[in-house]
């Protein structure tokens, strides 16, 4: 059926579907690791009540709203947030100093928030948006269904992080998938027969079942690929709850630095002692093209397909690009409630984990702000950071400033660049070093006479390095409204359309071949979006029905590949959108005939869109690409990977930051938050 398009708040086209009319080894190991040589969001939930339920049949002049917020609205897990009413009740306005100051609400952010709080650092959060979370939010894009906007699934998250912050305590309630995998094939010549489809979930014989469909060997190997990968995330667990070894204190500290910095490499080695001798197959998952290790495991292309999403998921990369393993490991090192491996979706979507977070900090004293944006971080006359500037000029003074932003936006944007940024700064010294400001003399080429130099804090080597940082994404985020569940050619629906297992999961849609995912990948290499995208469909309303009117459904598509500017240097605009959205949902149809028919409402979030409204560089979800010149000891950069950085007093808490989560589905991790905030806090403590 045709469908007619109305322009959402966020300038992209929402559908509507006529029928309606209405409105996502140790030193060996130590070696391999070293480098080449190199959001804001506590949106104010506000309390508006949700839309009614859909009506069965259109009403005339039925619209959507198409300005403002009408379309668009945060929503929340309750109408007043746990977090807000402490923010609330103690007494949460806005002072002049904080001992620290996180700038961005992601969930990275909130993260490190709760964990100096609880320490007894007074933190104060910004976020530029009017709702919290980041990539990690809910949102009522269509009236009456709330979306998971960006991140949709939950499995990264640290175990530690769930504990500490008591975030079961605080509201954070989880729908765990099994199965969590479904890949259905198109079989032309199957006739009356009902295509086969793969299905995995936690049940070893019943995978080795749905296996056996393609190859029986396949089947028989499966455990010990899986046991194998399990003992390799067994071997990275450690090194994602501590900062990278510090390769600068090593090469440039003092003796006693250099004493002190081999405790960081306790999770190196303990990861060596696990992975043992067999290292350098280990060495080659996380180094070789992803498709050169599925064919020394298994012959059946479905089942390797469906692994190698994994691996490409979220990144600019081929299954057949070396190192395309390690984003793999992201995703099978996972797990919840003490589930090795479990995903799942979070009640109220992804919002509800970021208000959990949220009200753990505020429980304890932290103070939340939204829609104020940093505008500057403040730097004192000795090179030390000393607070920020919000956009309307409001200074907050601080010992320490933590940023949730991207690295290009903390270090090419916040910090003083130019001269006229460092006298900005310089005036704004405090009165007993004004005197001091002023003999230095007058300006040079290089910064002072007889003092220091803006290039003395953030040196140019390092800003070049940063302004280098890859960032290309392929992804574009499709969210989608539906007055049914899809009915698949490989899994009819049930007669009344209850949810069925398959609908759990994360079906997985031209992923029948390995070919196919190299094929799209090249498309984007050429400017233009894939012809045959790669598509993973969640519906997380299959396990919460509060997240859409009855009967209905949210539908998350996170599809890749598209390039951020297409070809001929042209910019996505409503009609690209458009075409891309129409190409998507023309795939869907041929796997679950009726699709298009049943979509009430869709938002269109291309990597532009997601650079402008969630503040990931280039649309990129990890901030900068999980490839192995930008990991461990080089995240951001090489010598700067422990959080601090060239200025003293500033640390990177978010993506950007070793070990790189934010990851599209389970990759909300945390881990970047606690690390910082406790190198932050043991510098605090130091002082």
């Amino acid at each position: 059926m045709a469908q007619h398009s109305c322009t959402a708040a966020g300038g992209w086209p929402v559908a509507k579907n006529a029928r309606w009319r209405r409105a996502r080894g140790g030193l060996q190991l130590l070696l391999f690791l070293l480098p080449p040589c190199s959001t804001p969001c506590l949106g104010q939930h506000k309390s508006k009540s949700l839309a009614n339920s859909l009506p069965s049949k259109a009403q005339p002049g039925a619209e959507m709203a198409a300005s403002g917020r009408g379309l668009c609205r945060a929503v929340a897990a309750s109408p007043f947030p746990a977090w807000r009413r402490a923010h609330t009740e103690a007494g949460g306005g806005l002072k002049p100093e904080y001992d620290a100051v996180v700038i961005g609400a992601g969930h990275n952010g909130l993260v490190a928030a709760a964990y100096l709080q609880r320490l007894g650092v007074n933190t104060a959060v910004f976020e530029r948006r009017h709702v919290i979370g980041g990539a990690a939010v809910t949102e009522e894009i269509v009236p009456g269904f709330k979306f998971s906007r960006a991140s949709y699934l939950l499995s990264l998250l640290r175990p530690q992080i769930y504990t500490d912050l008591e975030l079961k305590k605080h509201g954070l309630r989880l729908h765990l998938r099994n199965p969590y995998s479904f890949t259905p094939m198109l079989e032309d010549g199957a006739g009356s027969k009902v295509p086969r489809s793969l299905l995995l979930g936690t049940d070893m014989a019943e995978n080795q079942k749905q296996i056996a469909q393609f190859s029986r060997k396949d089947a028989q190997v499966f455990p010990r690929y899986e046991e194998f990968m399990h003992r390799l995330a067994l071997a990275i667990d450690p090194l994602l709850d501590a900062a990278p070894v510090d390769m600068a204190a090593f090469q440039h500290g003092s003796l006693l630095q250099r004493i002190k910095s081999l405790s960081t490499l306790k999770p190196l080695l303990k990861a060596g002692r696990i992975l043992g001798a067999q290292l350098p197959q280990y060495y080659e998952v996380l180094t070789a093209p992803i498709t050169k290790v599925l064919d020394q495991w298994f012959e059946s292309e479905p089942l390797k397909a469906t692994l190698a999403t994994d691996a490409v998921i979220g990144a600019m990369t081929s299954p057949r690009t070396p190192g395309s393993g390690y984003v793999l490991l992201h995703h099978v090192m996972g797990g919840l409630e003490g589930m090795q491996g479990a995903w799942g979706y979070v009640q109220g979507g992804m919002g509800a984990l970021s208000d959990a977070i949220a009200s753990s900090a505020t429980t304890h004293g932290a103070s939340i702000f939204t829609e104020k944006t940093v505008a500057k971080v403040q730097v004192n006359s000795e090179g030390c950071v000393q607070g920020v500037v919000l956009e309307d000029g409001t200074e907050v003074r601080s010992k320490v400033v933590l940023s949730n932003t991207s690295p290009q936006i903390t270090f090419l944007k916040l910090t003083p660049q130019d001269e006229e940024d460092f006298q900005r700064e310089r005036l704004r010294a405090l009165p007993e070093q004004r005197k001091k400001a002023a003999s230095l003399g007058p300006w040079t080429s290089g910064g002072f006479h007889g003092g220091f130099s803006f290039q003395e804090w953030l040196p140019e080597e390092f800003l070049e390095k940063i302004s280098q940082l890859d960032t290309r994404s392929p992804v574009t985020k499709i969210n989608v409204a539906v007055d049914r569940l899809p009915s698949f050619l490989a899994a009819p629906n049930a007669p009344r359309g209850h949810p069925l297992p398959h609908h759990q999961c994360s079906i997985h849609l031209n992923c029948e071949d390995t070919l196919l995912l190299h094929q799209a990948f090249e498309d984007a290499m050429d400017g233009l979006p894939s012809h045959r995208p790669m598509i993973e469909l969640c519906i997380p309303s299959a396990l919460d029905p509060t997240l859409a009117p009855s009967g209905c459904h949210v539908v998350s598509l996170f599809t890749q590949y598209t390039p951020y500017t297409l070809a001929g240097g042209k910019a996505w605009d409503e009609q690209e959108r458009d075409a891309y959205a129409d190409r998507v949902f023309d795939c869907i149809e041929v796997y679950a005939p009726g699709f298009k028919d049943s979509v009430v409402g869709r938002d269109i979030l291309t990597p532009p869109d997601l650079e402008r409204i969630f503040g990931l560089p280039g649309g990129n979800i990890f901030h900068c690409a999980m490839s192995l010149d930008q990991l461990y000891f080089a995240r951001p950069v090489p010598l700067h990977s422990g959080y601090r950085c060239p200025l003293q007093g500033l640390y990177l808490c978010g993506s950007g930051a070793h070990p790189g989560d934010s990851l599209p589905g389970g990759g909300v991790m945390g881990a970047a938050g606690r690390n910082a905030a406790h190198a932050a806090f043991r510098d605090l403590k130091s002082k």
